[in-house]
């Protein structure tokens, strides 16, 4: 699901590429048509990076050293 949301990013802004390449930016059409498609990559690289992130919360926590988690009587003081 990340590959599709990270593929699915980059298609819209090829459209604005596109757009530009075209000259047609400047135009009403363009306008509407580039903030649609950055809309739709937006929402497609939210998802990716939402996946990532809920990726990492389940990765199991890595294990400290004893030494760094136990504080000494001294600390607690």
């Amino acid at each position: 699901m990340f590959i599709l949301s990270i593929f699915f990013g980059i298609l819209p802004l090829l459209g604005i590429g596109w757009i530009l390449a075209q000259g047609t930016l400047t135009t009403v059409d363009g306008l509407f048509m580039s903030l649609i498609l950055l809309t739709m990559s937006g929402v497609f690289f939210l998802s990716a990076f939402l996946e990532l992130r809920s990726r990492r919360e389940l990765r199991p926590a890595e294990k400290k050293p004893a030494s760094a988690t136990a504080a000494s009587p001294s600390q607690k003081q």
